[in-house]
């Protein structure tokens, strides 16, 4: 079965194009060129998930996904952005989208990045109590806190806290902490964690997992508190308390 794709593109040769390449990789896709129109049709027609660009006239990008957030929207939201700032990039992270792509992009990282997001929304398969898919750790009962490094994350319900404060973590900020988490004291290399998160391996010259790491350690650290996410130059990243 396809999956639908609602795309929202103020550049015509950019949408033409994009729509062009989406169909023939086998999507249904809707097309449109503005953010008032986008909500309108995630409204009506529910995609499998959204491409939104952030630069868009009226309603912008960003806003279509606050939106859709607010209203308990939980489909996956791939930016496509032209701006290259951290901070840019972060905006649309707190607006509530799963991923990004910088323009300009080959389409080839769109068709992968929307693989990653389709797959991590799908339904979790029956199992016959195999192992997870994370790497192996401590083994945690269903329903059981995991707790390490003055952490507590309670996978079943989605929710962490650091000490007494509950965090307030999106999807791909959960999944990264629950990652670090069962694996605290192990240094996770790049590779690994891109795996784990996103399902592809976007290479070294993605930032994306390092935006990532450093919107949740923004959201970890406390004044008068060690740092728990630690970078191990040149392998990864490791959570541990210092």
């Amino acid at each position: 079965m396809s999956h639908t794709v609602l795309l929202a593109e103020d550049d015509r040769a950019i949408r033409n194009a994009l729509e062009r390449a989406l169909t023939l990789e086998g999507y249904e896709v809707t097309a449109v060129a503005d953010g008032v129109e986008a909500l309108a049709q995630a409204h009506r027609s529910r995609p499998d998930v959204l491409v939104l660009d952030v630069m868009m006239p009226g309603i912008d990008g960003l806003q279509v996904c606050r939106v859709l957030r607010a209203e308990g929207d939980r489909t996956p939201v791939l930016m496509l952005t032209a701006l290259v700032e951290t901070a840019d990039r972060i905006a649309g992270l707190d607006a509530g989208a799963d991923d990004y792509v910088v323009k300009p992009f080959d389409v080839e990282e769109v068709f992968a990045r929307l693989r990653a997001l389709l797959r991590r929304a799908a339904p979790a398969p029956e199992t016959d109590g195999g192992p997870p898919a994370q790497p192996p750790s401590k083994p945690q009962p269903p329903g059981r806190l995991i707790e390490a490094a003055g952490l507590r994350m309670d996978p079943g319900a989605r929710r962490a806290w650091r000490g007494e404060r509950e965090l307030e973590l999106t999807r791909t900020e959960f999944e990264l902490l629950e990652l670090l988490l069962r694996n605290a004291g192990v240094v996770l290399d790049h590779a690994t964690i891109y795996d784990r998160i996103w399902g592809y391996d976007f290479g070294p010259g993605s930032k994306n997992l390092a935006v990532y790491v450093g919107y949740l350690r923004r959201k970890l650290d406390q004044p008068g508190a060690p740092q728990l996410i630690h970078t191990v130059r040149g392998v990864g990243y490791v959570l541990r308390e210092d």
